[in-house]
């Protein structure tokens, strides 16, 4: 029998673990997600015990450091210059701005501090400003995240100098139905970036939106898709659409909340070693499907009351749920780095 050891992040080692498969077929998963309610939570959270303690929850804080004015046309974004969303295009933020807002994500528990920034990708003069967030954020004693798009070879390198532990960039959705969303850049390109974060030695974050119209084959591929990489994503942020007006998702008729944590499920299924993050969408969950999400394996949260520009359940409100639950905060041991898109390229 393998013997499985707890780390400090509170997933389980194993040196050779069959259950960790990277060749998953679509039917194999699309059977799971299809599978009576009941057997799909006990699978999943069956497996959840085995890689993670089932009552701690990782927190997170999002910060959007460039907002607006974005080149892409993600169909779900109210920072797409495409689109009237209202919002209003602002420049990169200076880099004690963000250190002081990172020291009051920490005070308030966070123990990831995710940035991220509305553009294409990065423009060099913009480097060695990240790379100073970066270093700044991590000498704080808390993991670092960023999403910016797509990057360089020479982006990569910057980021790893200065120390970053995770990169977020989301598939969004199957590669089947991507264009009906984006068309500004293709499901190839996300693939190529990840890629090249990860060949680089930095963390994977990804995952995907799920109520933007598509169909359930479509959440299945997309999770194949990420389960099927060489190595699977150490973070899995699965959001549910937030409709903005002014988007072209506006009015997209919202997911039915079993689908959504069936979603969950398989995730957790797919990948048992990666934190699953329930990411965007929170403020439109009642605790009980909130709960149910926990039970099928999500173990990781962004904690504050906003997520880039939508709303997130606060800090307070969180706290409720969670005594209600028997949850805690999972706690970052010191010097242990061993992780967002949320709703952003």
């Amino acid at each position: 029998m393998l013997e499985l050891r707890t780390s400090p992040s509170g997933a389980t080692s194993q040196s050779a673990d069959r259950s960790v498969r990277h060749d998953w077929t679509r039917e194999e998963a699309q059977a799971l997600y299809d599978a009576p309610f009941n057997d799909l939570l006990f699978k999943a959270q069956t497996i959840h015990r085995r890689y993670f303690d089932p009552n701690s929850v990782q927190m997170s804080r999002l910060l959007s450091i460039k907002t607006g004015g974005c080149a892409e046309d993600c169909g779900y974004c109210s920072q797409s210059a495409h689109h009237a969303s209202g919002l209003k295009a602002s420049k990169l933020m200076e880099v004690e701005k963000v250190l002081a807002e990172a020291r009051k994500a920490k005070e308030q528990g966070a123990t990831r501090y995710c940035m991220g920034a509305a553009w294409r990708s990065p423009k060099d003069r913009d480097m060695d400003v990240l790379a100073a967030m970066v270093e700044g954020v991590k000498a704080m004693g808390m993991e670092t995240c960023m999403t910016l798009g797509m990057l360089s070879d020479d982006d990569v390198g910057k980021l790893k100098h200065a120390g970053l532990d995770y990169y977020n960039h989301n598939l969004d959705t199957s590669e089947r139905y991507y264009s009906k969303v984006i068309t500004t850049r293709t499901f190839a390109d996300r693939l190529q970036t990840l890629e090249r974060v990860r060949e680089a030695g930095i963390k994977v974050c990804s995952g995907g939106i799920v109520g933007m119209g598509e169909e359930p084959e479509d959440r299945v591929d997309m999770l194949v898709t990420l389960a099927n990489l060489p190595q699977h994503p150490e973070s899995v942020p699965i959001n549910m659409l937030i409709a903005i007006p002014g988007t072209p998702l506006a009015n997209v008729e919202k997911i039915d909340g079993i689908a959504f944590v069936r979603t969950i499920a398989l995730a957790r299924i797919l990948m048992p070693q990666s934190f699953v993050r329930l990411s965007a969408g929170r403020t439109q969950m009642s605790d009980e499907t909130q709960a149910l999400c926990f039970f099928a394996g999500a173990n990781s949260i962004f904690c504050g009351d906003t997520l880039l520009t939508a709303d997130n359940p606060g800090e307070d409100s969180d706290a409720v749920l969670f005594d209600k639950l028997g949850l805690r905060p999972l706690e970052l041991e010191t010097g242990s780095c061993e992780q967002d898109d949320v709703q952003e390229s």
